[in-house]
């Protein structure tokens, strides 16, 4: 049996960095209605910044005519957050392994690691392009 989801937010912005901010103001706002605990705030804002500065740089091309969006989901027991850019999406799939002896150096590449991590389960839809991090909400 699926999971119903209720929308409760959404915001749409250009693929500027500076409009990450748009997004820690959301996440600031939802985290006090749920009263969510600091550490698990942490682990949604450094998650879903992570997946919004992918979809502006990575996704979009830091290309500003091209939109970001973000939508939050919930049910009783989780909150979804889903990022989405117009890009052509990415083998999320074959990405390297950012904790393997080469790569431990390399100043980029732990984008979707963190999230995975950080986030109770991460799923890609759209070929990459849609991003949706789910965070179980402790009652």
């Amino acid at each position: 049996m699926k999971t119903t989801f209720k929308e409760i937010e959404m915001l749409s912005f250009s693929s500027d960095l500076n409009n990450i901010g748009l997004v820690e103001k959301l996440i600031d706002e939802i985290c006090g209605k749920y009263k969510i605990q600091e550490d698990f705030y942490g682990n949604i804002l450094i998650a879903v910044t992570e997946a919004i500065n992918n979809s502006i740089q990575h996704g979009n091309d830091s290309d500003q005519e091209k939109q970001v969006s973000l939508s939050v989901l919930e049910n009783t027991n989780e909150i979804k957050f889903v990022v989405c850019d117009e890009g052509k999406g990415f083998a999320y799939d074959k990405l390297p392994d950012p904790t393997a002896p080469e790569n431990i150096e390399k100043e980029s590449g732990r984008g979707i690691f963190l999230m995975k991590a950080l986030a109770d389960d991460v799923e890609f839809e759209e070929n990459g392009s849609k991003v949706i991090l789910t965070f179980h909400l402790e009652k």
